[in-house]
């Protein structure tokens, strides 16, 4: 029963947070930032969130840098917005996943390409190469 409750505590907390980033929030340093997940602890005091952003390396420090800065202002709105005898810690990560399925995207993709190639390259062989002997 814990489980599904820190489930449905990650989910709702997950919902607000990334609606405090978009509407709330005023830092030109966090561009734009997608919230994708959120593991809360099983006491309900401390929540990774996890986020994407659209853009260079560059724009990932700075969307951290101004997402950790604005952790007690996330804090508090979220506490407004939810009723919980405690709330949680906020520690944002970037999340590496989307960056690791598009490595993997484009690793299978030159693959696909490399057989691709040699296909037509095995195509365009003449038949006959080998039967010169009579």
């Amino acid at each position: 029963m814990a489980h599904r409750r820190t489930e449905r505590v990650a989910d709702l907390v997950k919902q607000e947070v990334s609606q405090i980033i978009q509407q709330e929030m005023k830092d030109p340093r966090i561009g734009f930032v997608t919230v994708t997940s959120v593991e809360v602890s099983v006491d309900l005091r401390h929540a990774r969130v996890y986020f994407s952003v659209l853009g260079s390396q560059a724009d990932q420090k700075a969307s951290l840098e101004g997402l950790e800065r604005a952790t007690g202002f996330i804090r508090s709105q979220l506490g407004r917005r939810i009723k919980l005898r405690h709330i949680p810690e906020l520690l944002f990560r970037y999340d590496e996943s989307f960056d690791y399925a598009q490595r993997i995207s484009n690793v299978m993709r030159s693959i696909e390409t490399t057989e691709n190639e040699t296909d037509r390259q095995a195509d365009q062989v003449p038949a006959d190469k080998g039967d010169d002997e009579g």
